[in-house]
């Protein structure tokens, strides 16, 4: 069985690549009408949002593939040249897989997630993530193509160092989507749940503290898959999500589906960004 799912994803094709990533994109997103978690005020029109948001993964679209090949060589080259660890230790399928997942969350999400909100010039591309006032499943596709650059170059270097197999990245996007949508979803599960989940992956009330507009909580909840991370880290924070208010006190959130606006955020100079401010 195991054999058959790797087998599966050393031979995907980009059409399976693209329904692995759509299907759960439109379950959660159906599923928003039937669980929400907050009822958003009348400025929210939901097909509205999901059009805006979607034209940020179609502008980042070319990055990401141009960036998905150079990925892709790099695990075929670690394959070739024996070299990242996966190629240095004799790992049983089972432990390559789910080291694959665990350790590449920790590459490609938490630690390139962490440095975007430490280090200012990259704060100015993540802040279009967290400027979305109303936050749903759509809100996971919407970055800065700016962003993606920065993402998958940690990507490439957890695939180089781990010796990451091509299959297994691919398999690590698909698993990754579906948890960005997972906890970005606007769906209320039973507080038990959630809480449940939480203690080994990211649940969506653990991920929605992330999106409070102000310090601490926008600093906290990194992780993308497994809230593991950021219990090691010490960067994890759960609480009640009556408290939530999305945005950032740093930009004007009715410029939040301002494509233009927000595409010119990182370049822009004028525009004042910095991180947002403690709670009091």
């Amino acid at each position: 069985m195991l054999e058959r799912f790797v087998e599966f994803w050393n031979n995907v094709t980009p059409a399976q690549r693209l329904v692995t990533v759509l299907i759960p994109l439109v379950f959660f997103w159906l599923i928003e009408y039937i669980i929400p978690l907050f009822a958003f005020d009348k400025g929210y029109k939901k097909l509205r949002h999901t059009g805006v948001n979607l034209v940020f993964l179609l502008t980042s679209f070319v990055v990401n593939l141009l960036l998905g090949i150079v990925t892709v060589a790099a695990a075929a080259w670690t394959a070739d040249n024996h070299f990242g660890l996966m190629n240095w230790v004799a790992f049983p399928l089972w432990a390559k897989v789910l080291f694959t997942l665990f350790i590449m969350d920790l590459f490609a999400q938490y630690i390139p997630h962490y440095l975007m909100h430490k280090v200012k010039p990259l704060w100015r591309f993540h802040v279009v993530h967290h400027s979305d006032t109303h936050v749903d499943v759509s809100t996971g596709t919407r970055h800065h193509p700016g962003e993606w650059i920065i993402r998958e170059s940690f990507t490439i270097l957890g695939v180089v160092l781990m010796g990451v197999p091509t299959g297994l990245y691919f398999m690590h996007r698909s698993f990754q989507a579906l948890f960005t949508y997972f906890n970005h979803a606007n769906i209320q599960l039973p507080k038990w749940l959630d809480r449940t989940i939480g203690l080994v992956f990211v649940s969506p009330d653990m991920h929605k503290f992330h999106h409070h507009y102000k310090r601490p909580w926008t600093d906290m909840n990194f992780a993308n898959s497994f809230s593991i991370w950021d219990r090691v880290f010490g960067t994890l924070v759960y609480d009640d999500t009556k408290k939530i208010r999305y945005g950032i006190d740093t930009l004007d959130d009715s410029l939040d589906e301002n494509i233009g606006f927000q595409m010119k955020v990182p370049f822009d100079l004028s525009v004042q960004v910095t991180q947002p401010e403690e709670e009091q």
